[in-house]
C-alpha cells in the first residue's frame, strides 16, 4: 500500500500539543541566540520567567491560604511545580543558607539540549519564588541538561553570604515594599 492511499488523519507523526510548543520555544531560544547571543537571549527569557514565576508563586500561595511561603514551603513548591511539569527534581539538601535541588528529566525533554538560555525558566521561576517569600535568592545553575550534563544541580541561596558570593548566578529581590 502507498502512503498515498493512507488517510492524512491515520498517518503516525510525532505531532502533538506537548511536542509542537516544547519545539516552538526550543526554536525561539535557538534563534534567539543566533540573532542576539546567549546572554541577550537568556535576558529575555528571564523576562518571561520572572512574570511565570509571580503566576506561579501567586497559585501556590493562593491555594494554600498564606501570605507568604516558609523556608520549608518554598523548597516543597518548587519540588512540586515541577513535577507537575514532567520535571524530575528532587530535594538534596536545605538550611538556613541554601536549598539544594537535583533534577534528572528536564520538562522540555530533548529539546533542551544545546540551549541553555531555556534554563533561565528555572533560574527566574525558582528565583524569583523564593525572593517573594524569602527575602533574597540567589540561583546557581551548577549542571544542566542544556549543558549536556547527566542532571541539573540547582543551588539556590538564601543569604548574600562569602559562599553565596563566590558562586556564579543570578540575585533575585523581592518586590515587597516596607
Amino acid at each position: 500500500m502507498s502512503n498515498q492511499t493512507i488517510p492524512v488523519h491515520d498517518l503516525e507523526l510525532p505531532l502533538n500539543r506537548d511536542f509542537f510548543l516544547r519545539s516552538l520555544i526550543r526554536d525561539l531560544a535557538g534563534t534567539l541566540e543566533q540573532i542576539v547571543g546567549h546572554d541577550e537571549a537568556a535576558g529575555y527569557i528571564s523576562l518571561v520567567g520572572q512574570h511565570i514565576g509571580n503566576w506561579i508563586n501567586d497559585l501556590y500561595t493562593r491555594e494554600l491560604g498564606v501570605a507568604s511561603l516558609n523556608r520549608r514551603q518554598v523548597a516543597e513548591v518548587l519540588v512540586d511545580l515541577k513535577r507537575r511539569i514532567q520535571g524530575s527534581f528532587s530535594l538534596i539538601s536545605q538550611d538556613q543558607e541554601k536549598i539544594i535541588l537535583q533534577n534528572t528529566s528536564c520538562p522540555f525533554e530533548e529539546m533542551v539540549l544545546d540551549r541553555p538560555s531555556m534554563c533561565m525558566m528555572t533560574s527566574n521561576v525558582f528565583g524569583v519564588i523564593t525572593a517573594e517569600n524569602l527575602g533574597y535568592a540567589k540561583v546557581s545553575l551548577e549542571e544542566t541538561i542544556a549543558d549536556r550534563c547527566r542532571q541539573c544541580r540547582v543551588v539556590i541561596y538564601l543569604q548574600s553570604t562569602p559562599s553565596a558570593e563566590a558562586a556564579e548566578g543570578r540575585e533575585y529581590y523581592s518586590t515587597a515594599q516596607g
